[in-house]
């Protein structure tokens, strides 16, 4: 059986979770149910993915939520711009925290193909 909680990933993504709820407890009252809510709830769900789907009994399905997950991270990323450009929070620590949200991305990529392999690439072109 996996243990979620030994995942090095899982643990960074815990650790930013934290993080987030503490930096977004100073952003604007009346924005509590807007960017406030959804970076919290995008931020959490990299964690909370990594978990269900090492509960998972087929590789694919695991490699399927740290896709997920991967897809949380670029959220978050997205989230950390927009609070910085909105004056939310500090550019500098905007930046701190894509950094951070961008390296779980990659250890989280890597786990997927290390789970079910490289995936076929794919272009944006039509």
């Amino acid at each position: 059986m996996r243990q979620f909680r030994d995942l090095r990933v899982w643990q960074k993504a815990h650790q930013h979770v934290l993080e987030v709820y503490r930096e977004s407890a100073s952003f604007p009252r009346e924005d509590q149910f807007g960017l406030t809510s959804q970076l919290r709830r995008a931020a959490v769900s990299i964690p909370c993915n990594i978990a269900e789907g090492s509960k998972r009994i087929y590789p694919n399905d695991f490699g399927r939520f740290l896709n997920y997950a991967e897809g949380s991270c670029g959220e978050t990323d997205c989230l950390f711009l927009l609070s910085a450009d909105l004056g939310f929070m500090k550019p500098e620590r905007s930046r701190e925290l894509i950094t951070s949200v961008q390296e779980i991305s990659k250890m989280l990529c890597a786990l997927r193909e290390r789970v079910v392999g490289a995936p076929k690439e794919w272009t944006m072109d039509r």
